[in-house]
C-alpha cells in the first residue's frame, strides 16, 4: 500500500516538474523566454521545449497571425479646409516578439500606439489632398502611401503594419447641409450649361433647316414656273394653229362666250341691230 502511495506521488512530482521545464508552441504563437525577467531567446516554430523552471525563467507567448485594429471615428482636415470623420481599420502583426516585448510588452499597449501611429499619418497625408481626392479619386495612392509610412513608423516596436482602409468618410452634420447645397448648386449650374448649348445647337439647325427648305421650295416653284410657262406656250401654239385652220368656227365659238356672259336674265343691251355682236342673232353670216 505504502509503496504504491508513493509512486503515485513520485508521478505527480515527476509530471509537476516536467511541466515546470518542459513547455509547447503551436503554430500560431512565438514565444520569448525570459531569465529573470530578461530576454534570452525567440521561438516561432511549434513543437516541444525546455527552459529552467520558474522562477529562473519564464515564458511569454505572443500571436504570430495577422491581427487587426479598428479605431474610433476622428476628425481629420483635409487641404480645402474640409473636416472629415473617418473610420479607419489597420491589419497587423508581431514579426519581432523580442522587440515587441521590451517596447510595449502587451497588446493593449500596441493598439494604443497603432492608434497614434495610424492617426498621424493619415492627417498628415490626407492635409495635402482635397475632399474629392480622399473620397473618390485619389483614395487609394492615399492609403497605399499611409500604409507604407505607418508601418515603417511601427517597425521600432517589432509591428509589421501590412494595410491601412478607411472604412467610411462622413462629413460632419453641421456641414452636411451646406456641402449638399454647393453640390447642388454646381450641379444645376451644369444643367443650364448643358441646356444653354442645347438650346443653341438646336437654333442653329432649325436656322439650318429652315434654310435647306427655302432652297428646295424656290427652286420647285422655279422649275414649276418653268414648266407652266412650257405648257402655257405650247397652249398658245396649239390654239393659235388651230383657230389658223379654222378662223370662221373660232369667230362664232368667240360670239356665243360673249353672248353668255352679256345676255344674262334681265339684261338690256342698247346699241344698234346692224353692229357685228348681233349677226348670229339676226341670222346674218
Amino acid at each position: 500500500m505504502r509503496t504504491a502511495v508513493g509512486l503515485v506521488v513520485v508521478l505527480l512530482v515527476t509530471m509537476f516538474g516536467l511541466n515546470l521545464v518542459f513547455f509547447t508552441v503551436n503554430e500560431i504563437e512565438q514565444v520569448v523566454v525570459t531569465q529573470f525577467g530578461n530576454p534570452k531567446r525567440v521561438i516561432t516554430e511549434p513543437g516541444l521545449y525546455m527552459k529552467l523552471p520558474d522562477p529562473f525563467q519564464r515564458t511569454t507567448s505572443f500571436d504570430k497571425r495577422l491581427l487587426e485594429y479598428d479605431s474610433n471615428p476622428d476628425p481629420i482636415y483635409t487641404q480645402d479646409k474640409k473636416i472629415l470623420l473617418l473610420d479607419n481599420y489597420a491589419r497587423w502583426r508581431i514579426v519581432d516578439a523580442l522587440v515587441f516585448l521590451r517596447a510595449l510588452r502587451t497588446v493593449d499597449e500596441a493598439l494604443a500606439r497603432l492608434d497614434d501611429i495610424v492617426y498621424s499619418e493619415l492627417r498628415k497625408e490626407l492635409g495635402q489632398h482635397e475632399l474629392i481626392e480622399v473620397v473618390s479619386t485619389n483614395r487609394e495612392p492615399i492609403m497605399e502611401l499611409v500604409t507604407k509610412r505607418a508601418n515603417e513608423a511601427a517597425q521600432v516596436y517589432g509591428l509589421e503594419i501590412v494595410d491601412v482602409r478607411v472604412k467610411r468618410a462622413d462629413l460632419p452634420p453641421e456641414n452636411e447641409s451646406a456641402v449638399y447645397e454647393r453640390m447642388r448648386a454646381e450641379r444645376d449650374r451644369e444643367a443650364k450649361g448643358y441646356r444653354s448649348e442645347g438650346e443653341e445647337q438646336a437654333l442653329k439647325i432649325r436656322a439650318e433647316t429652315d434654310l435647306q427648305a427655302a432652297t428646295i421650295q424656290a427652286e420647285a416653284y422655279e422649275r414649276a414656273q418653268g414648266i407652266r410657262g412650257e405648257g402655257d406656250a405650247t397652249a398658245l401654239a396649239t390654239y393659235a394653229a388651230a383657230y389658223g385652220n379654222a378662223a370662221d368656227f373660232y369667230q362664232f365659238t368667240r360670239t356665243l362666250e360673249a353672248y353668255e356672259t352679256a345676255l344674262k336674265e334681265k339684261t338690256v343691251i342698247v346699241q344698234p341691230a346692224d353692229t357685228d355682236f348681233f349677226q348670229y342673232l339676226l341670222g346674218r353670216p
